[in-house]
This record gives structure tokens, C-alpha cells and sequence, in this order.
């Protein structure tokens, strides 16, 4: 590889495997993986948590602007560790009353704003994969590198329940994990806060027929 980019933003839908994908590109390349939805998602269960509902944007926004929100590498397991007000939430961010809900957290301006500005500020440091849905297009629109995944409902919906029941999640069935998933990028691409889209100027990989390690050969053939 001789084009390697200081920065890579990773959007995509949900499920299109930016998480697996975005951490065999940092592994191999010795960068910081960060993904931003996780982020969201300790924004939600928090939200979730103390208010239950969240349909109050004001009240969902102090209780987030409140949040003391800390990442821990694990190199034992080789997984990030989570934590919220000091306690290790990682095992309860991709609960079915998460899934439900993040997508109308991350829809709120002022919940965005003060997460946004923690990602840019990682960043803007380099030697980074930074995953999300709108990476590209806000917090690092002059990222060297912008790829965008994307994987028809179906397949991200059987993924999401292969990767439930590997968790011993079985409280909901495809059926209704694939109407989620359409709810949910319905509600990402309609939000007017950063809606979910392509940067002008991403490379678009569709990865319905590809392993996560076929795709990330595609993002490394871009640096040759």
C-alpha cells in the first residue's frame, strides 16, 4: 500500500458491517478504531435509563450533556470497553430498547453537537478509522479516505440476528429486527440534523455478497 490516508471515515447503514469491516482495516494498519454510533448508543441507554422516555429532546440533552463518558481498550479481548459514570455498560449498548430508540436520540441537535465534538477532536488527531453515519459528511468532511457501506434490509437484518442469537438475545425474531432496520433508515435518512447520505466524494461499497474481510481488501486495494 503507498496511499495510505491519516484519516478513514467509514458511514453506512445499519448492519452493513462498518464495525467488523473498520477494525480489520485499523488492526492492519496500526490505527485507532472508533465507532462513533456506540457513542449514540451510550446516549440513549443513559437517556433511556434515567428518564425511560425520551420523547422530551430538552430532557434527553441536559441528561447527556451530563454524561461522563470513558472508552477502555481491553487488549486481552481485543474489544473497547464502555464506560458510563464509571461503570462498564458495553454488554447493554445493542439491547432491543436501544436499538429502538437510538436512532431518535441521534436525531436530537443538541445531542449530536456535544458528541460531535468529542469525535472530531480523536479525529483530527490521525492514524484513526472512525465509523458512523455521518463521518464523512460533519464531524470529518476532509478525511483523506470516506467509504460508505451499504447492504439491502434483508441481509443486514439476518446479520443482526445471527449476531443476537451468538449473544443469546432472543427476544426478537428477523421478522422484527428487519421492520426495525427499515424504520430506523427511514428515520436516519429523513432526520434533518445530519441525515444519513454518501459524501459527494465516498467510495460506496455494497456488501451484501462479500465477508467483512473481502471488503476491507476492497479499502486496502484503494491505497495501492
Amino acid at each position: 500500500m503507498k496511499n495510505i490516508p491519516n484519516q478513514i471515515a467509514m458511514d453506512g447503514t445499519a448492519a452493513s458491517g462498518k464495525t467488523t469491516v473498520g477494525k480489520i482495516v485499523a488492526e492492519k494498519l496500526g490505527y485507532l478504531f472508533f465507532d462513533t454510533g456506540i457513542m449514540y448508543r451510550v446516549a440513549a441507554y443513559g437517556a433511556y435509563q434515567k428518564l425511560h422516555d425520551i420523547s422530551d429532546e430538552k430532557k434527553v440533552s441536559e441528561v447527556v450533556e451530563s454524561m461522563d463518558i470513558a472508552l477502555e481498550n481491553d487488549t486481552v479481548n481485543g474489544v473497547t470497553n464502555v464506560l458510563l459514570d464509571g461503570q462498564n455498560i458495553t454488554d447493554r449498548l445493542h439491547l432491543p430498547e436501544v436499538d429502538k430508540i437510538v436512532s431518535t436520540v441521534a436525531a436530537y441537535p443538541a445531542v449530536r453537537a456535544a458528541l460531535t465534538m468529542q469525535q472530531r477532536k480523536i479525529g483530527l488527531r490521525g492514524r484513526v478509522v472512525m465509523v458512523g453515519r455521518d463521518i464523512g459528511t460533519v464531524v470529518m468532511p476532509d478525511a483523506e479516505m470516506k467509504i460508505y457501506l451499504e447492504a439491502s434490509p434483508e441481509t443486514r437484518a439476518k446479520r443482526r440476528y445471527q449476531e443476537n442469537l451468538s449473544k443469546h438475545i432472543e427476544s426478537e425474531t428477523y421478522e422484527m429486527i428487519l421492520a426495525d432496520i427499515i424504520k430506523r433508515d427511514k428515520n436516519d435518512r429523513e432526520r434533518t440534523v445530519a441525515p444519513l447520505r454518501p459524501a459527494d466524494d465516498a467510495v460506496i461499497i455494497h456488501t451484501d455478497e462479500y465477508t467483512a474481510a473481502e471488503v476491507a481488501e476492497q479499502i486496502f486495494a484503494l491505497m495501492d
